[in-house]
């Protein structure tokens, strides 16, 4: 059993309008439409979202590892969520040596992970060495008062500036910004309404 943390979505175990459910989902289904050939869902969870996109995207993807460093939500997902074109494994998005045991992606989506990451430099590098040139990255993240201030939130270690979060992706050959509130998501440069509570970058490898 798959024990509820208050941060991990678990659809089976929550109501169809449960806020935080319908953020996640609203994610995945945004995600879809930019994913294409190897995809890798970094930090996995539960692993319904790794599940909506090997459903969605039959058509476009050749496969979809799921990842996560949670072992027992890594069985709930090898369990709960079977599709030919998709696997979970256990391990840590840090971990320097992943780049050589899972190789390079066409596609890497990860969603609200590094706000729970102490190596942030690390978690980048890996998911830059793991993207193939002129490959896509979908990140998200919640905002809040910045590197390195207490963000109240128990399993966070902070939560970015909207500044501090645009200025990630400087390696990459452009970067598209876009805005969620609920399950409303829109690009950055389409709203003057500053307090969007989450962002979602959508980065160009350089080919």
């Amino acid at each position: 059993m798959l024990e509820d943390t208050g941060e991990r979505v678990i659809p089976e175990k929550m109501k169809i309008m449960n806020g935080l459910l319908l953020e996640h989902v609203a994610r995945y289904h945004f995600a879809r439409e930019y994913v294409y050939g190897r995809v890798l869902d970094f930090a996995s969870g539960s692993g319904f979202g790794t599940h909506i996109i090997a459903k969605s995207n039959m058509n476009t993807i050749d496969e979809v590892i799921g990842i996560d460093i949670n072992q027992d939500a890594v069985k709930y997902a090898q369990a709960t969520y079977y599709h030919p074109l998709s696997k979970f494994l256990v391990g840590n998005v840090v971990d320097s040596k992943l780049p050589d045991k899972l190789g390079v992606f066409d596609c890497i989506v990860s969603f609200e992970t590094i706000e729970h990451v102490s190596e942030e430099e690390a978690f980048l590098q890996n998911i830059y060495r793991m993207l193939k040139p002129g490959g896509t990255l979908i990140l998200s993240t919640p905002f809040g008062e910045g590197r390195g201030i207490p963000s109240g939130q128990e399993f966070h270690i902070h939560q970015l500036t909207v500044e501090e979060f645009k200025h990630l992706f400087h390696e990459y050959q452009n970067t598209d910004f876009y805005y969620q509130k609920g399950v409303l998501i829109q690009p950055a440069d389409a709203t003057e309404d500053k307090n969007f509570p989450l962002g979602i970058a959508i980065c160009r490898k350089k080919t």
